[in-house]
């Protein structure tokens, strides 16, 4: 660490040095004319040769170094996707507020979506870095916050907070990889990133089961520390970001489109909002939810029209002229509703069908996660040597497809090696496709548009998620209920008297609230669990199409040869000189 800070140190004495050196130079140029051409020389010569150091390729062990910081940052924002809704049912109980809980974890992704977007476009203009930095703190203050909440109201707005740090955080993580490893070379690296995306599935319903199950930890609440986990390694990535993350940053004139960043935001926001909160709860044909999808899509309709003429666009909309960009985010959009949608059946599944407890059935998520990990770093391995990627999408999106349809076949007794078995495979399929995607379109795009086109991806994905967890989720409501009254008429018409000891009320309510269940007569239990089974079952029917919609577009994926490090260090030094002069 010490010599990282004098590292630091050195170079920012030498940033003094220099602009003193560019200044004096500047005014002996201005009272001799006979000193300028050797003024001129020396300067530009000095320009070129601290830009040449500055934008020279890093080590292997400097890129791990960085990685470090990011991949804390990055574990941050993809664990309180998962860590907070196994403790929900502690949370509402102590703050008796049933009727709002699913706005913690939706406060979350509307503000993490709506913001990724805008993150990549000011960080292209502002510098990696401090953005970076100002995400990991919006972070940690919105965790703070969220742990001390007395009530609903406050744990919510302070979700949102949490959401704002988390879309810099997952957007500008592979924004930075694009900026310091070269597409050749990226492959080797993005397993880091799919260890984490597979450890967050896991981990989160495990440290939320664990903090939940118990009510004090060192004399405070136990939910209160999902939050608080944060801060010890939000503070360690602003630490290892703050002294090793130098990237050139391209200075020009710019202009925020704030207008523009206004009509995005509530554009997304309504439309998620309708989607996820008003759509399931109060159905998707009252005159509410229709208006908020209206408004949604008007200024989605807004925002297209203003960007086109926008000085400093948020989405830059010739960035679709670029193929590669326009086919990676329509793969984004549908890998995130298969991640984000289908899968978090599968803890589900888990805890009403099989009657494991939050913990355990995170810890049955492993094999899921040794799917993504495994081909992730596979695919990546292969794609640096052979510099090929256009295969893997393809696999990973027909695996996907397989895994789903096969979950199809989960039933009441279904042993775990069966279940494990389809997890892989959909992990697999994730491995295979996610980050490889990410490589595609930063091979292609200009060196100048990477982290407002790497966001734009990001952003896609999110909302994906977001989409298919509402969708599917809608669709495993109205299936079970659907199935409870058919399998409840079935079963009175053959069991009366124990048909007629049953409270009606009660069986409606395991729609909602399945902690009933295990108190059924078994004969009851099995009609419920049955109508459960065969919900999940619609559903993965359901997601199959869309991720084998996926493969087809994903045969459409042009194969350009990956650039290698001199290519990307030159594309980035001449990025950087651009703004010489």
């Amino acid at each position: 660490m010490t010599h990282f800070l004098d590292f630091y140190t050195h170079i920012n004495d030498f940033k003094e040095d220099y602009k003193g050196l560019r200044s004096t130079l500047t005014l002996e140029i201005s009272t001799n004319s006979q000193l300028s051409q050797i003024a001129v020389l020396g300067l530009l010569s000095l320009e070129r040769s601290h830009m040449s150091k500055t934008n020279a390729p890093l080590t292997h062990k400097e890129i791990m170094v960085v990685l470090s910081g990011l991949m804390t940052g990055m574990l941050l924002a993809a664990l309180d996707q998962t860590i907070v809704s196994t403790a929900l049912k502690r949370i509402v109980e102590d703050f008796n507020g049933l009727n709002h809980y699913t706005w913690v974890v939706t406060a979350y992704i509307l503000t993490s979506t709506a913001s990724t977007p805008l993150y990549g476009k000011v960080s292209d203009l502002y510098g990696r870095r401090p953005v970076y930095q100002f995400a990991i703190i919006t972070f940690l203050i919105g965790s703070l916050l969220a742990g001390a909440s007395q009530n609903m109201s406050q744990l919510i707005a302070t979700r949102a907070l949490q959401g704002l740090g988390a879309g810099g955080l997952m957007a500008l993580t592979f924004v930075i990889i694009g900026d310091i490893v070269a597409p050749r070379d990226r492959g080797k690296y993005q397993g880091y990133f799919g260890a984490v995306w597979g450890l967050s599935s896991v981990a989160g319903p495990l440290l939320g089961g664990f903090f939940s199950d118990h009510t004090s930890i060192l004399g405070v609440t136990g939910w209160r520390w999902i939050f608080y986990i944060n801060l010890p390694f939000g503070i360690l990535a602003m630490v290892i970001t703050g002294i090793v993350l130098h990237i050139p940053k391209v200075k020009r004139e710019h202009k925020i489109d704030y207008f523009g960043a206004l009509l995005l935001v509530v554009a997304v926001v309504s439309i998620l909002l309708g989607l996820s909160v008003y759509g399931p709860e109060k159905g998707w044909t009252s005159s509410f939810t229709i208006i908020v999808l209206v408004i949604g899509v008007l200024f989605t309709i807004l925002f297209l029209v203003w960007e086109r003429t926008a000085v400093e666009p948020i989405i830059p909309l010739t960035l679709f002229k670029n193929h590669t960009f326009s086919l990676t985010s329509i793969l984004g959009f549908i890998i995130g509703a298969g991640m984000f949608g289908a899968i978090v059946m599968l803890p589900l599944y888990l805890q009403v069908v099989k009657a494991n407890s939050a913990t355990q059935a995170g810890l049955k998520l492993i094999p899921l996660m040794l799917g993504i990990v495994s081909m992730t770093i596979t695919s990546g391995r292969v794609i640096s040597k052979t510099g090929k990627y256009k295969k893997f999408p393809i696999i990973g999106t027909l695996l996907m497809s397989l895994g789903l349809l096969l979950m199809t076949r989960l039933g009441i007794e279904t042993p775990y090696w069966q279940l494990s078995i389809y997890a892989i495979i959909v992990g697999m399929g994730l491995g295979l496709s996610m980050q490889t995607i990410v490589i595609a379109l930063q091979n292609d795009i200009d060196f100048k548009d990477l982290g407002v086109a790497t966001s734009g991806n990001t952003f896609f994905r999110s909302l994906g998620g977001a989409f298919g967890t509402a969708i599917f989720g809608t669709i495993l409501t109205d299936q079970v209920t659907k199935n409870m009254k058919s399998g409840f008429t079935e079963f009175a018409k053959a069991n009366p008297a124990v048909a007629s000891q049953i409270d009606p009320a009660a069986i409606g309510s395991l729609t909602s609230n399945t902690a009933g269940i295990a108190q059924l007569p078994e004969a009851v239990k099995t009609v419920v669990l049955t109508a459960f089974t065969d919900a999940f079952h619609v559903v993965f029917i359901a997601a199959a199409p869309v991720t084998l919609l996926g493969f087809f577009f994903a045969l459409f994926l042009r194969e350009k040869p990956l650039q290698s490090g001199a290519e990307h260090a030159s594309a980035r030094q001449e990025a950087a000189g651009e703004s010489i002069g």
